[in-house]
């Protein structure tokens, strides 16, 4: 190949050329409008049903559709539903789902994909299971109807659908949803209103999403989860920041739009700072959770349980997690503060003074003899962090217990949480999560709660006379009754220990409103359609 001359027609020309495509590509990706965001954790699970995690859902929201969701209000909306008919005896439900819906690679959405999906989100999600073990049957009837029989006239189904907490009851491809539940799917192909790009995710970095131009929103306006989900970005990227500084920074800045979850210890700053607007939905709100392992010692003997009682101190957790006393709620109820099911029946050892000579003595009574307690402490998860360091100090003020901390970050204690085994095979004894208020404040929506045994969530608590007990108030015909129901499952809970509640926060979002406009704020999952870059 012949050596051009830099002063030769030909170096000119080819010249002009490369720099006439370099600023066309310039002007095409200036044109773009892309939504830079940080959420509260990052992305490294792709299959919302394989896991609880919040951001699993944020994902999951992003590129697939459900059958109802919740407006503003949190009431239950149709969203790739139609029509429905209930029977008389409201044990059938039949669905017809709306036109134009279609998935990523260009096949329409059909019945058989929804009843493989919600079968296969029936098999992990809390809700889920408790809605399939009163179904009789879930049927294609053809292409565009499914129907939803009921062994007993189950009133919830409509609610659970429509649930804001994680897991929700995503659509996928018949292809995916036939997947072993246990086992996570490897590709993305949702009907949602973005289109995942594999191609360009970095877990520990950047999660991109790009509009799906063939999605075809409900013509209803756009509120909450619910409504017209209408796309007015070309590009969205969650880009991952560990580091809250970093992250209030990036914002202030201008390097990002978008922050989920400010740590309230810089919420004064970005109050201050003009162009910065912080939101948040009446009912949002957070309660952390410290999971105990039912199934490995001490934990698995009730009095281990209970022991712990009297050594956490549920307000120290506060100010750590939220300096801001606003946005602070000292609560003691499982199902939540300032909620309808809210009571603390049976706290009273729990609010009481701290006593570790009670609990040494509970700890011998189960058979602790000083073996090592395995912490799984996520080091870089916003609240889990620093609620990790509480409980950890406060624990190690019970001199007789021998802890095993191992830092790592929140994706490993994900992945690590699942096992059943014991520490030394990889299982644990304690982690921190979280669950948010609008989920937990009902007894059948609210994971972790459940004390179903092998059908239970992490830790695996199993206590048949609670599982009754959250049976009977799904059924309930009143709100009276359902909250002398309340009463008995809390005592239940509070005796059985099915995990420990710490403190309860309302989490803000704050956005550039000097660039952004028709942010959705929502308690649970922000949507991020109906937003509008300038």
């Amino acid at each position: 190949m012949p050596v051009l001359k830099k002063n030769s027609r030909f170096w000119l020309a080819a010249t002009l050329v490369a720099f006439a495509g370099s600023v066309g590509t310039s002007l095409v990706q200036a044109e773009e409008k892309v939504l830079r965001a940080v959420m509260h954790a990052d992305v490294r699970t792709i299959d919302p049903f394989w896991t609880t995690q919040t951001i699993a859902g944020v994902h999951g929201n992003m590129v697939y559709d459900t059958l109802f969701s919740s407006d503003i209000n949190l009431d239950p909306q149709p969203q790739m539903v139609d029509t429905w008919t209930v029977s008389p005896d409201r044990k059938i439900y039949t669905f017809k789902l709306r036109d134009g819906l279609k998935f990523h690679d260009g096949t329409p959405v059909t019945s058989k994909d929804v009843v493989a999906s919600m079968k296969r989100w029936g098999k992990r999600d809390g809700a889920g299971k408790q809605l399939m073990g009163y179904t009789a049957s879930l049927t294609a009837k053809d292409d565009k109807t499914f129907e939803w029989a009921l062994t007993e006239p189950y009133g919830l189904l409509i609610d659970i659908l429509a649930k804001m907490g994680t897991s929700l009851p995503f659509v996928m491809r018949e292809k995916e949803a036939l997947t072993d539940p246990f086992t996570q799917i490897t590709e993305v192909i949702g009907s949602g209103p973005f289109m995942f790009k594999r191609d360009e995710w970095v877990p520990g970095s950047k999660a991109v999403y790009v509009k799906f131009k063939d999605y075809v929103p409900r013509k209803e306006p756009a509120s909450g989860q619910a409504g017209g989900k209408v796309v007015k970005v070309d590009r969205v990227e969650f880009i991952w920041m560990p580091d809250p500084q970093t992250a209030q920074a990036a914002l202030v800045n201008g390097e990002i739009d978008f922050l989920e979850n400010p740590s309230s210890d810089f919420l004064p700053i970005l109050k201050a700072t003009p162009g910065i607007t912080i939101a948040v939905h009446p009912a949002a709100g957070t309660m952390g959770f410290i999971q105990l392992n039912h199934l490995q010692p001490p934990f698995n003997n009730v009095k281990a349980r209970r022991a712990m009682y009297y050594i956490l101190k549920n307000e120290d957790y506060l100010n750590t997690i939220s300096a801001d006393k606003s946005l602070q709620t000292l609560c003691f109820s499982y199902f939540g503060c300032g909620v309808a099911m809210e009571t603390d029946a049976g706290s009273e050892p729990y609010k009481g003074p701290k006593d570790y000579a009670m609990a040494e003595k509970l700890f011998k009574e189960a058979g602790y003899k000083g073996e090592p307690i395995t912490i799984l402490h996520a080091t870089d998860h916003a609240y889990i962090n620093p609620a990790n360091l509480v409980m950890i100090q406060q624990l190690r003020k019970a001199k007789f217990l021998n802890l095993d901390v191992q830092a790592m970050d929140w994706g490993s204690v994900v992945a690590r949480r699942a096992k059943k085994g014991t520490p030394a095979e990889g299982g644990w004894n304690i982690f921190i999560s979280g669950t948010t208020v609008l989920t937990s404040s009902n007894p059948v929506t609210h994971t972790a709660i459940g004390m179903g045994c092998e059908k239970a969530w992490y830790g695996w608590p199993c206590d048949k006379q609670f599982e009754d007990l959250r049976k009977q108030w799904a059924f309930a015909p009143d709100m009276a009754t359902r909250k002398k129901l309340i009463v008995e499952l809390s005592k239940r809970a509070y005796d059985q220990v099915p995990y420990i509640s710490f403190a309860q926060w309302r989490n803000p979002i704050a956005y550039r409103s000097d660039r952004l406009s028709g942010v959705q704020v929502m308690p649970s999952i922000p949507p991020m359609w109906n937003i509008e870059k300038k």
